[in-house]
């Protein structure tokens, strides 16, 4: 990527920036950051979705329900840092049962 190329980022660039910026010990952010942080976004929500697309056709559901979100994140190595967060959400519309279809 030639640096005068401009990168069609899927996440709001600007309001990352802002976000980085809350933090009192954050200076100044290189132009580029806020870029990258935006492509590193995008690259972990299509982790996250396949593994939780894999938990919904493992069920044979249709919809990704919030249990099948949960079950990716306490089954994926890669995830470990959510599991206490995904602890805290309860198990909502039964998980991938047959319910689903309508």
């Amino acid at each position: 990527m030639a640096a005068s190329k401009a990168y069609k980022t899927k996440f709001p660039v600007a309001r990352i920036k802002k976000i980085m910026q809350a933090d009192e010990d954050v200076g100044k952010v290189a132009q580029v950051t806020p870029i990258v942080i935006s492509r590193a976004l995008e690259l972990f929500m299509q982790q996250i979705i396949l593994a939780s697309t894999a938990k919904t056709r493992e069920r044979g559901a249709k919809r990704v329900t919030v249990g099948h979100m949960k079950q990716a994140v306490m089954e994926t190595e890669m995830f470990d840092f959510l599991e206490e967060i995904v602890g805290r959400v309860g198990d909502v519309g039964g998980e991938g049962s047959p319910k689903e279809e309508e």
